[in-house]
């Protein structure tokens, strides 16, 4: 595996990719070439715009949990909890979205949600039926000092228990922490060279304890092997583009059990599926409002039975696949 290396701006990229979100995405572009054909079948579309229970107002993370429960957070800050078919369970909000709302969701190995309360700093611990865990918070301090965040994006624990946070913004990094939540050590900075980040959106670790990172403006995937004293990048693939393989903001990664890398791209309107070293294998979805087609998704999770539950964001739904 090689690091790709590309010519495009960090800034300039990265203020487009903010504007667009931020003014709701664009258009779909008629006039750009369109991502390659689905090959992935559609099995269920479920969800409507609102603010009811069972309503959505663009839903931007998901996270799925031991007993295929999803858990979805909007731009109203409710975390909604939903069954595989899409029958609504529970509904809570975050503290205060004054300033923004949550954009990550995950779950630590003692089955608690981990949210990203994005533009309060911090990560944020509930239990299953929604209770805050406050004792367990991290971060929440706004700065450049050691265990202080810019805009948090996605938490992940490894199998030592130890907690890894995504951030952008001022400093597009990641940082360690240990399992009682002490800063450890923390690397990357704004850039698109070997071990740089230009909005790290996503992350996911392997049974190996290899941390992927789904590098959004980069447009590609970065891989490091947390076991070493200092995390060690040992891959990094992809190019922006729209073809067969071709990334245009990633904005969520999944990997299964066989072999298989998941990655939901924000800007091309679609979900590819990948080989763990970046070979092609299959995409889904294209630019669209009729079910089968996605507007601007941010996120998925990928259940017991391998279906995937997709954020088609935009459209205000959510639509279930295989690929």
């Amino acid at each position: 595996m090689q690091f790709d290396s590309r010519s495009r701006k960090n800034t300039q990229s990265r203020r487009s990719v903010l504007q667009f979100a931020a003014g709701g995405g664009l258009a779909l572009a008629s006039s750009c070439r369109q991502p390659s054909a689905s090959t992935g079948v559609l099995e269920k579309v479920w969800g409507q715009r609102g603010i009811l229970d069972g309503e959505f107002q663009k839903p931007r993370a998901i996270a799925i949990d031991q007993d295929d429960l999803l858990y979805i957070v909007d731009m109203t800050g409710r975390i909604q909890v939903f069954d595989g078919e899409g029958a609504h369970q529970r509904t809570w909000r975050t503290p205060s979205i004054k300033f923004g709302k949550p954009c990550g969701l995950s779950f630590d190995r003692a089955g608690n949600l981990m949210v990203a309360d994005t533009h309060y700093y911090q990560i944020l611990f509930y239990n299953r039926e929604g209770k805050l865990l406050r004792n367990r918070t991290i971060g929440g301090k706004h700065g450049d000092a050691i265990g202080e965040f810019s805009f948090v994006t996605d938490a992940a624990q490894d199998s030592q228990g130890n907690y890894y946070v995504a951030q952008y913004h001022e400093h597009d990094r990641i940082q360690k922490f240990s399992p009682n939540r002490e800063f450890q050590l923390r690397w990357g900075k704004l850039g698109e060279g070997p071990a740089e980040f230009n909005r790290p959106q996503n992350l996911a670790l392997d049974e190996s304890d290899r941390l992927w990172v789904a590098d959004s403006c980069n447009h590609r995937v970065q891989v490091f092997d947390t076991r070493t004293t200092t995390p060690e990048l040992i891959a990094s693939w992809g190019a922006a583009g729209t073809g067969p393989g071709e990334l245009k903001y990633p904005y969520d990664i999944v990997l299964d059990s066989k072999g298989h890398v998941y990655l939901c791209e924000f800007g091309n309107h679609r979900i590819q599926k990948f080989t763990l070293d970046g070979k092609w294998l299959a995409a889904w979805g294209q630019p669209g409002r009729r079910a089968g087609e996605l507007h601007n998704p941010w996120g998925f999770a990928r259940d017991s039975n391998g279906r995937l539950h997709v954020l088609d964001s935009m459209n205000h739904r959510i639509q279930r696949i295989t690929l």
